[in-house]
């Protein structure tokens, strides 16, 4: 078996401790020599192996959505039905990996930075479109042409319990996250009937 570098395992600490600096200081205002001194390692290191906090950041949603599109993956694998498919992509999106304070952290700010660099847009666009087309998927065996409509509404809804979340204090609730956007989608698909 060949014998890990020090590099990934340098890099994964460091997209870690990136993760808990931004939720601890709620913004991207937090040091690169912070982080990596949260990651056990030298500021200069973290620099070679990212070349910038910029560059830090993206590798660190990367992984976020990386940790997440898996989770996806295997729910949606293991679903039978649309509306299995449409409860687990909620349940996803509102897991204890998913939806802890130092994520949803992360998330207020990579909204932000999409404003203003093209690869952060890119990345939240590419998201952005396979959350509509996972919702979408599930929904048309349920309310045929309708489907495109609700599923960028749940995927607003979803978006807006982070956001919500990101104002508050506390962990994030995920059970109640499921509860609001599961109503709703309920409301809405009762109203398409």
């Amino acid at each position: 078996m060949p014998k890990l570098g020090m590099e990934p395992i340098r890099r994964d600490a460091l997209i870690k401790a990136a993760i808990v600096e931004i939720g601890q200081v709620g913004s991207l205002d937090v040091t690169v020599s912070r982080i990596a001194k949260r990651a056990g390692m030298s500021a200069a290191l973290a620099h070679h192996y990212f070349g910038s906090k910029e560059q830090m950041f993206l590798a660190t949603m990367r992984h976020v959505l990386s940790v997440y599109g898996a989770e996806v993956r295997g729910a949606l694998a293991a679903s039978e039905t649309p509306q299995a498919r449409l409860r687990a992509l909620v349940l996803v999106s509102f897991s204890g990996s998913n939806f802890r304070r130092e994520v949803v952290a992360a998330w207020l700010n990579f909204y932000v930075m999409a404003q203003r660099n093209a690869q952060a847009e890119r990345l939240l666009r590419l998201y952005q479109a396979r959350l509509r087309s996972n919702l979408r998927h599930a929904l048309r065996p349920q309310v045929g042409a309708r489907a495109a409509s609700l599923a960028d509404g749940a995927a607003a809804m979803i978006d807006g319990v982070y956001l919500y979340e990101a104002l508050g204090t506390g962990e994030p609730n995920g059970a109640r996250a499921v509860a609001q956007v599961m109503g709703w989608l309920d409301a809405a698909l009762s109203a398409a009937e």
